[in-house]
């Protein structure tokens, strides 16, 4: 091990932080060499610091690129080790690697994982007080960090700038790139004053990071932080070791929020998951309720003070099992591995954005589920909103083609994880064999004349009413509503009646999913016929829809999806996970950190398979580096040796 990683543990098993003490040394004494021609070895750096025997995919050339000078783009899925591709050539190169980092969450996870590696990392954010933030920027000028995070906010200010250039700078790293794009800076609009980076640092390597960004959002990154001559690197985006599955809220299986208190408590008690909800009132209600059925349930959305919102994220981060109920305002950038499933109840906008919050699920690269239950009404919701906002015609176009995207997507009745990948421009040559639509193929049947009778009823009463009210039409419902309209003479009157409720909104959220009926933002939800619809009520095309199914869950699930947990071990294999578990636990608390900054789930899970009873052995374990090796070994080599009766 390295004389300086050594000096960190030493000195930080003695209760001091060696980055807020004088008399610290410059980085060429820093884990991995110092600088590029100092012998510093990515390699190396990767086993040793890191703990992992070798590199994923594009990751050593995404390294190479930085260390070298250049600069890069690097489209990467969630847990596919991003964070890698710029912490380790700021570990090679000379000066201090600065990364812009969205969340202060996040920047607290990174500096608090990097620092258990043995690695000098930093922040600088509005919530340090005013000496912490003075004792990093003297180190920062002293060359005596390897890596800082700052929020865009922050990067802009003119002080901030000066004060990187009076240090040496390795390289900058922009995480979560596509807020500078049209459809993402509205969430943090400094994103798109980083070009100045180009403008004041020249000679500094850049390199630009997201894990989701289609073709014209790409360009958009490339344009708006000009980083016209950067190498771009794009990895493969299939997660494997996610599973999709997608169920309508509307198809009968009770409630939706039966339904996932169900899948919870069947699939996955007791483990960290996130629900998204698209209103902040639902929120609360599902939190609430999952709250009163036993779940360790949280909700977190803009409503909420800063205060609340950063407590019930800490508890999320720091403690197991817990479930967050949120708004898309929650989850990007949080860094959390064993989070073991994420649930919408309610349909994303986008296949980016459904891709960008299923991704959050599994980091860790074990299995975890992407389930989802949405209905017609969450069609009808997003129309509006998307038609209603302040948007110019050139990006409602764009943003309603995402949404039809989407539903397709929903409606598909072949394998989901090709189309997804297809969305992006990958390719997967045969069926994933773990999605709903493979595992449980949906039934199909022909749909044409019940579609006919939905098409020509919107037509008969004059394209003003929502779904409701025609199917009380089509199903001969004479209530006050249907006669004082005088519908029930319409020749379209209980021309469905042996349709089941259920059913017609099958039927009709299909085909507003595939354009042949409008959703019209003026009326309040009324549909309209759309063009594309002429052939089919002419007799000249037929149609095929999903049966609507009453099922609660599309997929048996469990028992074909190896998992991680208590459950999945033999008795014995069990108690010394939880006993490594426990020990985790106390060595988090002592230190205020996370779990996984110890340990990921991963890492002891391995411990569990292998069984290492020496320091060599344990060494071998994937996750455990050298100044983790130095710092925990002794105390998980203690439980696993009792366990074994050693």
């Amino acid at each position: 091990m390295w004389e300086r990683g050594e000096e960190i543990v030493a000195t930080r098993l003695a209760g001091v932080d060696p980055l807020l003490e004088a008399g610290r040394e410059s980085n060429s004494a820093r884990p991995g060499g110092g600088g590029a021609h100092d012998g510093g070895d990515p390699q190396r750096i990767l086993a040793e610091v890191f703990g992992y025997p070798e590199f994923r995919d594009t990751q050593r050339s995404i390294i190479d690129c930085l260390i070298d000078g250049g600069d890069a783009l690097v489209l990467m899925p969630t847990g596919g080790g991003k964070s890698l591709c710029y912490q380790i050539p700021a570990l090679v190169r000379p000066g201090c690697g600065v990364v812009i980092s969205p969340l202060i969450a996040l920047m607290q996870d990174q500096v608090a994982a990097l620092r258990q590696s043995g690695v000098r990392a930093a922040s600088l954010n509005s919530a340090q007080p005013a000496a912490a933030i003075q004792a990093t920027e003297r180190a920062l000028l002293a060359g005596e960090l390897d890596l800082v995070y700052v929020a865009p906010e922050r990067l802009v200010l003119p002080r901030t700038l000066d004060l990187f250039e009076r240090s040496g700078i390795a390289l900058f790293a922009i995480d979560e790139a596509h807020c500078v794009s049209q459809w993402g800076h509205d969430f943090r609009p400094e994103y798109i004053q980083l070009s100045i980076l180009a403008e004041r640092f020249p000679g500094v390597p850049r390199i630009a990071l997201t894990a989701t960004a289609d073709g014209p959002t790409r360009r958009e990154i490339v344009t708006r932080l000009r980083l016209e001559q950067a190498r771009q690197f794009i990895s493969p985006f299939d997660r494997p070791n996610i599973r999709y599955r997608i169920a309508q809220s509307d198809a009968g299986g009770g409630s939706a929020r039966n339904r996932l208190l169900r899948f919870i408590r069947d699939e996955h008690s007791g483990e960290a998951g996130i629900v998204y909800c698209l209103s902040r009132k639902r929120v609360d209600a599902i939190a609430d309720w999952l709250s009163a059925q036993g779940v360790l349930a949280l909700p977190y959305h803009a409503g909420m003070t800063a205060a609340e919102r950063e407590r019930n994220q800490t508890r999320f981060l720091k403690e197991e099992g817990v479930v967050m109920v949120a708004t898309i305002a929650f989850g990007m950038g949080i860094d959390k591995p064993n989070v073991r499933f994420v649930a919408h109840l309610n349909l994303p906008k986008s296949v980016e954005a459904y891709y960008q919050e299923t991704g959050r699920a599994g980091r860790d690269g074990l299995p975890a589920d992407a389930w989802m239950l949405y209905g017609l009404q969450d069609v009808i919701t997003l129309r509006q909103m998307l038609e209603q906002s302040g948007a110019d015609d050139g990006h409602k176009r764009i943003e309603r083609h995402k949404l039809e995207a989407m539903l397709g997507l929903c409606e598909l009745t072949t394998c989901r994880r090709q189309a997804l990948l297809a969305y992006f421009g990958d390719d997967l040559p045969e069926p994933c064999g773990n999605c709903d639509t493979c595992l449980d193929p949906p039934a199909t049947w022909d749909a044409t004349e019940p579609a006919r009778k939905a098409l020509s009823c919107v037509y008969r009463t004059g394209e003003r009413f929502g779904v409701n009210h025609l199917i009380d039409v089509l199903r001969g419902k004479r209530n006050e509503r249907v006669q004082g309209l005088g519908h029930h003479r319409l020749t379209t009157f209980g021309i469905g009646a042996d349709i089941e409720i259920a059913e017609w909104r099958g039927i009709f959220r299909q085909l507003i999913a595939r354009g042949l009926l409008r959703v019209d933002v003026e009326g309040h939800g009324s549909l309209k016929l759309d063009q594309s619809c002429l052939p089919l009520l002419r007799g000249e095309s037929t149609l095929q829809l999903r049966r609507e199914t009453r099922a609660a869950s599309p997929v048996p699930a469990r028992s074909a999806h190896k998992r991680v947990a208590a459950s999945d071990f033999d008795p014995e294999d069990q108690a010394l996970w939880e006993a490594l578990r426990a020990c985790r636990r106390r060595l988090a608390d002592a230190q205020g950190v996370p779990p996984y900054v110890i340990f990921h789930d991963s890492t002891l899970a391995d411990m569990v398979n292998i069984a290492p009873v020496t320091q060599d052995e344990l060494s071998e374990v994937s996750g455990v580096g050298m100044a983790k090796l130095e710092r925990y070994g002794d105390e998980f080599l203690a439980v696993i040796r009792g366990h074994l009766g050693l």
